[in-house]
C-alpha cells in the first residue's frame, strides 16, 4: 500500500532512498535544512570555478549499477548515465621521505609484495559488492561473506589482519592502513575489509564524473522527482515522531520516516531530549578548498596522500580528539577543464582533524605545520595557499551543523563488533517500526557506496 514517507537529508543516503521509494508509488517529501541537494557532497563557487566537496572519488561502481537495476526493476526510465572519468592512479603517497603511486611500479621495492597483496584480494570486489547492497544475515550474501573470511581468517580488525602479513613491509602496512581513516577511525577499530579496499582500488581504478563528484547527487534527485518526491530545502527538523515530522514552518504526517542525520541527533529529535557528545567519535576536517592563480608544477597528480611520519601518533591524537603533530592530508588537484568545465586549476586540501567542534583556519598552527609541509613533499617552492586566488575552509565547526557533534564526519564509534552488519543502530528498531536509518544515521564511513548500499538495504521492505 502506498505511504506517506518522509525522508530527512537530501544526501546521497536519503536521495537513494527518496528515488527508490517514490518510484515503487510512496508519497515521498525529502526534508533538506541545506540550500543545496547532496549533504556533504555539496557543489561551491571559489573566484567563479566550481568545486564540489565532501566525496571525491568514486569506487565500488557495482553498487551504483544495482541501484540503477532496482530502480529500473520498478518501473522508472534512466536519463543518460554520468560519465566517468579514470584518473591515472589511485593515488601519489608521501611517506617518511618516499613517493609510492598506487599501484606500486615495478621499480620500486614495494612492487613485489604489492602485486602479492593484490592478487590475493582483487577477487573480493564482487564479494564486497554484494555485502554493500544486502541486508544484514540475508542467506544469498553468506557465500561473499564466507570468501572474505577465507581470506582475513579470525584476525577480526584491520591491524591484526595487517600484522599477520610476515612478508610484507612494514611501510607498506602502514600505507594500506591508512585509509580506515575513511571511515573516520584507527585500524584497531575497522574491520579488514577496509584493507581490501586499496587493492580493489588499484585493480579496478578509481573514477570521477565528467563534471564533479556532485552530479552523483544531481541526478538521483533528478530521479526522485521524476518519480514524483517533492524536495524542499531550507527545512530544519525541530521534532520527529509516529505520526509527524516537524519543521519550523509546518508539521508534515508520516507512516515512514527515513532519517539520514546522525544518529544522535535522530534520537534528540525524536525523544526531545538535548543531543549529548559521545567520548569516542570518529574524526572531522578542515577542508580547504581553492581556485590557484596558476596551475601547479607538470606532473602533479589528480590525487595526493600525504602522511604522517607516525600514523600511530596521529591515530593517538584523533582517539583524544586532540591536534595532531602531524595529520593524513588529501590533496586533490584538478587542472583547467579536466573534470570540471573550469577555467583555472582547482585544489582541496583536506587534512584529517579531531572531531573538537573548532573552527580551524589557515593560521591555526598545525594547519599552518601542515600547509608548509604538504607544499614542501608535493615538491612547492613556497607555501600552496600563497597561490590561492580565493579559498573557501569546511572544518569541524562546519560538519557540526549537520547534526555529527563534534564535528565527527560519521558519529560517535562503534565497538568493532559493531562496525559490520550488527552495527549499532541498525537499519530498523523493533520499538520504532515505523522508523528506518540509512546514510550518517548508521553507516560507518567508506564513501558512496557504503552509504548507498546501506541506503537500499535499509528501505528494501519498502520496494
Amino acid at each position: 500500500m502506498p505511504k506517506n514517507i518522509v525522508v530527512i537529508g537530501a544526501g546521497l543516503g536519503g536521495l537513494t532512498s527518496a528515488a527508490l521509494l517514490a518510484q515503487r508509488g510512496h508519497k515521498v517529501t525529502v526534508l533538506e535544512q541545506g540550500n543545496w541537494i547532496g549533504g556533504k557532497s555539496r557543489r561551491i563557487e571559489v573566484a567563479g570555478q566550481v568545486i564540489d566537496t565532501g566525496p571525491s572519488l568514486f569506487t565500488f561502481p557495482g553498487v551504483w549499477e544495482t541501484f540503477l537495476a532496482k530502480y529500473q526493476e520498478l518501473g522508472g526510465k534512466l536519463p543518460k548515465d554520468l560519465e566517468f572519468i579514470r584518473l591515472a592512479e589511485v593515488g601519489r603517497y608521501f611517506f617518511r621521505g618516499d613517493q609510492i603511486d598506487i599501484p606500486v611500479p615495478e621499480s620500486h621495492q614495494w612492487h613485489k609484495p604489492w602485486q602479492k597483496f593484490v592478487a590475493q584480494h582483487k577477487a573480493l570486489e564482487g564479494p564486497i559488492t554484494t555485502l554493500l547492497t544486502s541486508a544484514p544475515m540475508d542467506l544469498k550474501a553468506l557465500p561473499a561473506l564466507g570468501k572474505l573470511l577465507n581470506v582475513y581468517g579470525t584476525r577480526l580488525s584491520t591491524n591484526n589482519y595487517l600484522n599477520s602479513l610476515s612478508w610484507m613491509p612494514e611501510g607498506l602496512k602502514d600505507l594500506i592502513a591508512i585509509h580506515t581513516l575513511n571511515a573516520g577511525v584507527s585500524p584497531d577499530q575497522t574491520l579488514p575489509i577496509y584493507a581490501s579496499m586499496t587493492a580493489i582500488m588499484s585493480e579496478q581504478g578509481i573514477s570521477v564524473p565528467r563534471g564533479g563528484m556532485n552530479e552523483v547527487p544531481q541526478l538521483l534527485a533528478k530521479l526522485a522527482e521524476e518519480s514524483g518526491a517533492e524536495i524542499l530545502l531550507g527545512q530544519r527538523v525541530m521534532s520527529i515522531s509516529k505520526h509527524a515530522v516537524k519543521t519550523q514552518e509546518r508539521s508534515y504526517s508520516a507512516d515512514v520516516v527515513v532519517s539520514s542525520l546522525d544518529a544522535s541527533l535522530t534520537d534528540a529529535l525524536i525523544s526531545g531530549k538535548t543531543a549529548k557528545m559521545a567520548p569516542n567519535r570518529s574524526c572531522s576536517g578542515v577542508a580547504i578548498y581553492a581556485t590557484l592563480k596558476k596551475p601547479l608544477p607538470a606532473g602533479t597528480v589528480t590525487h595526493s596522500v600525504v602522511m604522517p611520519d607516525d600514523p600511530a601518533d596521529l591515530y593517538r591524537a584523533l582517539k583524544s580528539n586532540s591536534s595532531p603533530n602531524q595529520t593524513m592530508s588529501f590533496v586533490n588537484y584538478y587542472e583547467p577543464g579536466h573534470i570540471y568545465s573550469n577555467k583555472k586549476a582547482t585544489v582541496a586540501v583536506l587534512l584529517t582533524a579531531p572531531a573538537d567542534s573548532a573552527d580551524y583556519d589557515l593560521e591555526t598552527p598545525w594547519v599552518r605545520d601542515e600547509l608548509d609541509r604538504v607544499s614542501n613533499l608535493i615538491g612547492l617552492e613556497r607555501p600552496i595557499d600563497e597561490l590561492f586566488e580565493d579559498f573557501k575552509v569546511l572544518n569541524a565547526n562546519y560538519f557540526e551543523g549537520f547534526g555529527a557533534l563534534g564535528g565527527a564526519l560519521y558519529g560517535a564509534k562503534n565497538p568493532l563488533w559493531q562496525s559490520g552488519p550488527f552495527h549499532n543502530p541498525s537499519y530498523r528498531s523493533l520499538t520504532k517500526p515505523w522508523l528506518y536509518r540509512v546514510g550518517a544515521s548508521v553507516h560507518p564511513g567508506g564513501g558512496i557506496p557504503a552509504v548507498m548500499g546501506g541506503a537500499m538495504n535499509s528501505i528494501s521492505s519498502l520496494i
